[in-house]
């Protein structure tokens, strides 16, 4: 299963508590339309099929993470030093 990075989860996670701090699911159409694609998203990205379960699996996920992630900059390797002119 892909992992979704925890910059994403978290992302996803503060969408998603905004939202329902504003009351988006007894809002516009536009605001619950958006809570269900959040909704939607955190679930693919944590492999459930709840929304609850998702949040507990982002959060979980997020636990001892970095604020400022760099695992993907890690995994590219050194850069190579340029060539003198």
């Amino acid at each position: 299963m892909l992992m979704a990075h925890p910059a994403v989860l978290q992302d996803l996670i503060a969408q998603y508590e905004a939202l329902t701090l504003l009351g988006a699911e007894e809002s516009t159409p536009e605001a619950r339309q958006r809570l269900a694609d959040v909704s939607y998203t955190l679930c693919v990205a944590t492999g459930t099929r709840d929304v609850d379960m998702a949040l507990i699996a982002a959060r979980h996920r997020l636990s001892g993470a970095r604020p400022e992630d760099d695992s993907l900059l890690e995994l590219a390797g050194p850069a190579e030093p340029a060539a003198a002119v």
